[in-house]
């Protein structure tokens, strides 16, 4: 993300343990800062689907409604495009989007049997391709 991102765009970058919880407690404690009260954020965006939406409930135990409401007009981001979770959260509209990156395990396994059954030398490295739930083309800001 860091390589791709224009040059204006600032991130604030705040630690988590890739659960829900972490991210919830994370983002409590960030909110607590008066850096946090004075930031300009236009996005949310997670390395996970659970710690976006950690992250959101974080967001919607503001006791204060406008400033609760002000973050949580924000598009909140994760990755991993689970059915369950994920994608069921763009749908639900808890999250304004993810990445999915399929299962790697069919892709290895073909692999695997074309080069013991073929002989076929396999690439050092093979990638899968994530896709964007909704598609890129669909993603609008909001008003």
């Amino acid at each position: 993300m860091l390589s791709a991102k224009r040059g204006n765009i600032q991130v604030t970058n705040l630690k988590g343990q890739w659960t829900e919880e972490s991210a919830q407690r994370t983002v409590r404690s960030w909110l607590k800062l008066s850096t946090s009260q004075k930031a300009i954020i236009d996005l949310i965006g997670a390395q996970d689907d659970s710690m976006a939406y950690g992250a959101r409930k974080a967001f919607q135990e503001i006791a204060n409604e406008a400033e609760r409401d002000r973050w949580l007009k924000l598009p909140f981001t994760g990755c991993d495009g689970l059915p369950k979770t994920g994608q069921a959260w763009v749908q639900s509209g808890i999250l304004a989007a993810t990445v999915f990156a399929p299962a790697n395990t069919g892709q290895a396994i073909e692999m695997l049997h074309s080069a013991l059954t073929k002989g076929q030398q396999q690439p050092e490295r093979a990638l899968t391709a994530p896709s964007s739930i909704p598609p890129i083309n669909e993603l609008k800001p909001k008003p």
